[in-house]
């Protein structure tokens, strides 16, 4: 039975929920009222499945390499993801997944990066609703005034991640 099979990893600035869906990683969302619950809801409708709670290959993978990168022993992964969202959105989040360790991006240079200039609403849209933390860097988005805005951990873990990676900040 295909099914999104998820597991709780504890990180040291929140925990988080990873999902495996047809081998492949479509969910590692922060454990927050509301983000989460709408992530996987949006997930279940259109891949028309359930969740189960029960770890999987990939899961474990995409734990261990977090591990490595809380540990500052990884800066870039290579566990396979499941776009699963709109052309727009998956274009968004596959130059977001562009951004390098360490490096921070405004959403006015991700909206360009993504094709179209304007759609900085848009693409920062996008950007929120991410179901792919960490992997897919929506920590490395910032204010184009170099201030950190809404993330969905909160900001005290964006702060937390970008410090983790010795972030520049603009």
């Amino acid at each position: 039975m295909s099914a999104i099979y998820i597991q709780k990893y504890s990180s040291p600035c929140g925990d988080l929920m990873l999902g495996e869906f047809e081998n492949k990683l479509c969910l590692c969302d922060w454990i927050v009222p509301v983000h989460l619950e709408e992530n996987i809801l949006r997930l279940k409708k259109i891949l028309k499945t359930q969740t189960i709670e029960e770890a999987k290959t990939v899961t474990n993978f995409a734990a261990g390499q977090l591990d490595e990168y809380f540990k500052k022993q990884r800066k870039t992964f290579d566990v396979p993801i499941a776009f699963i969202g709109t052309d727009f959105q998956i274009r968004v989040w596959k130059e977001l997944q562009k951004v390098p360790y360490g490096q921070t991006l405004s959403y006015a240079g991700l909206a360009e990066k993504a094709g179209n200039r304007k759609a900085v609403r848009a693409v920062a849209n996008v950007n929120a609703i991410n179901p792919i933390s960490i992997f897919l860097p929506c920590h490395r988005i910032i204010g184009s005034n170099g201030k950190l805005t809404g993330y969905g951990g909160g900001l005290a873990a964006k702060k937390y991640l970008l410090d983790l990676e010795g972030g520049n900040l603009f």
